[in-house]
């Protein structure tokens, strides 16, 4: 019996997915195959020696500690996209937003309660919340993967002009573009032309302050800013000054600091991207997948740490191995396998960075605790 470990609250309808007769689901779980969760820190957490995969229902994974994980032989998955169409409701939400002085307006009028003629008074004052359309504006767009792509999808439809910059701009990702979404090489090429900017991408010591002074410098006047992926990406205190100086004119962001809450011309929402019902099913459904594939069949998905992979069993037994990514190590792995007289039908051989996945269709028997004494093996299972 397998048991799954959920941290967080995890849709049921991700949770029901995992047939009863061979899985307990639940918070508690001592021994735990794998661990579900959402936004639970797990830096601290002692990793149990049960423990083979963890998948996080949504796409950031700063709360799990990845690499560690990989040292341990331990699988971690995302669910990429799950959340994109939620995210890219709100995006659109948050361009509107920081147009029309929405909040400022409704916080305005429900201030007038109990006084005399508020029509009249609304009639009078709202000249002070006038702000402009989008339609004809330029959008940049800073990542075009699942989210941002869609949100440039969206904003060709109500009428911008939209570019868009990914360094890493996927095949699959670049023919779901709309035709008129203009992709540059040239970053600077956002932050001169661009009316709003949006940013997603992923938070690494390579995307901190992917916007800061020196880039906002470069940003046409009265330049609108809207962060729903990490808080990270942007400068909190380069947009406070860039507004304060009059070079900015908003800053939408799901991520609240001290820095930016209770400024004028900011708004900050708690963290609303993926709090939608909808997304919240489609993370767990994604994640459940994702364990069951692995646990059950070694295919590997969605990884941050282990590349892709995936074998069917055709023979006596399917041999999982996680591994360092250095040279020599294959030959001793599939040495191990012939030493032991069994014959590999098949073989997958799949490399992320650091790390790497082997994956061997055998026929005759196998010593696992053999492939344990190989140097820069971190895990083995035998299916």
């Amino acid at each position: 019996m397998y048991e799954i470990k959920t941290l967080n609250k995890i849709a049921t309808c991700g949770t029901d997915i995992f047939d009863k007769a061979k899985y307990t689901v639940s918070d508690n779980a001592e021994n735990p195959t794998a661990i579900m969760v959402r936004s639970a820190k797990m830096h601290d957490m002692e990793m149990p020696e049960s423990l083979l995969a963890i998948a996080r229902a949504g796409a950031g994974v700063n709360n799990i500690p990845v690499e560690k994980c990989a040292e341990q032989g331990i699988v971690v998955f995302n669910t990429p996209g799950a959340n994109s169409n939620a995210v890219k409701e709100l995006a659109i939400c948050a361009l509107l937003l920081s147009s029309r002085k929405i909040t400022e307006a409704a916080a305005w009028a429900a201030s007038l309660k109990g006084t005399l003629d508020a029509p009249k008074t609304v009639e009078g004052g709202k000249s002070k919340f006038a702000g402009p359309e989008i339609l004809g504006k330029t959008l940049g767009v800073i990542g075009l993967g699942a989210i941002g792509g869609k949100i440039a999808n969206a904003a060709v439809a109500l009428g911008m002009d939209v570019i868009g910059y990914d360094p890493f701009l996927s095949v699959n990702a670049a023919i779901q573009l709309d035709p008129a979404v203009k992709v540059t090489a040239d970053i600077n090429d956002i932050y001169k032309n661009s009316d709003y900017i949006t940013i997603h991408v992923p938070y690494t010591p390579d995307t901190k302050n992917t916007i800061d002074e020196a880039q906002i410098a470069m940003m046409k006047d009265g330049v609108r800013l809207i962060n729903l992926a990490r808080g990270e990406l942007i400068n909190s205190a380069a947009v406070v000054k860039a507004i304060k100086d009059g070079k900015v004119a908003k800053y939408v962001t799901d991520f609240a600091d001290d820095v930016v809450l209770g400024e004028e011309n900011v708004i900050v929402l708690p963290h609303l991207g993926a709090s939608t019902p909808e997304s919240e099913d489609n993370c767990a459904t994604m994640a459940a997948h994702e364990l069951i594939d692995y646990i059950e069949k070694g295919t590997i998905k969605n990884s941050v740490n282990f590349p892709n992979a995936e074998l069917a069993k055709t023979g006596d037994h399917l041999v999982c191995v996680l591994h360092k990514n250095v040279p020599a190590l294959i030959a001793q792995i599939t040495s191990v396998v012939s030493d032991k007289g069994a014959n590999i039908e098949n073989l997958v051989n799949k490399s992320k960075k650091d790390w790497a996945y082997t994956m061997l269709d055998v026929t005759g028997d196998v010593d696992v605790d053999a492939f344990k004494s190989i140097e820069g093996v971190v895990g083995v299972r035998v299916l």
